[in-house]
């Protein structure tokens, strides 16, 4: 099975986003690059990428973006700020506004918003989220986790990586006595 990575928020383009979260960039080019830069060194072009909302600034742009990812197995979950990247949505594998997917028999939940509770949430299905650019406090006893850039120095989380962070996760929630 390829590898599978999961990200968010890249906001390409997006010059106020550096302010906004404090990203360590001098200009959008720069934050563009670097972003793009880590994406494709881990990602390979055969690997599934699930990607959860705010791509670009603008759709003019987003074209561009994509072809500068060499990854072709995009999967995409629209986030609040996609309006302008629809329009290209055939080049990614599908678009959604929330999905459920199945990675080596982990059914995960993404959308590109945190939720309390999810589909088979007291089950063990996990649900990874954007959108809060890493200022949710995270929940121990939660098997949720933002995946954003802003949470992992601007690269994707691989699935590896999540599956450690979700089992130290559901060994917090086995010794607090609550259920799942």
């Amino acid at each position: 099975m390829p590898n599978a990575w999961f990200t968010a928020d890249f906001h390409l383009g997006h010059t106020n986003i550096i302010r906004y979260c404090g990203r360590p960039f001098a200009d959008a080019e720069s934050m563009d690059g670097e972003i793009l830069d880590r994406l494709n060194s881990a990602v390979a072009e055969r690997d599934l990428l699930y990607f959860l909302g705010d791509f670009c600034r603008t759709g003019r742009d987003a074209l561009a973006y994509r072809q500068r990812i060499r990854c072709k197995n995009v999967f995409f979950v629209e986030g609040n700020h996609d309006a302008g990247t629809k329009r290209i949505s055939p080049e990614f594998r599908w678009w959604k506004p929330l999905a459920e997917v199945k990675v080596n028999d982990q059914v995960i939940v993404l959308c590109h918003y945190a939720m309390r509770v999810w589909h088979h949430s007291f089950r063990g299905s996990w649900h990874l989220y954007g959108h809060s650019h890493g200022r949710l406090p995270d929940d121990p006893v939660s098997l949720s986790m933002d995946v954003g850039v802003d949470t992992h120095d601007f690269r994707p989380w691989h699935f590896d990586e999540i599956a450690a962070r979700m089992a130290a996760k559901a060994d917090a929630i086995r010794d607090s006595g609550r259920p799942p």
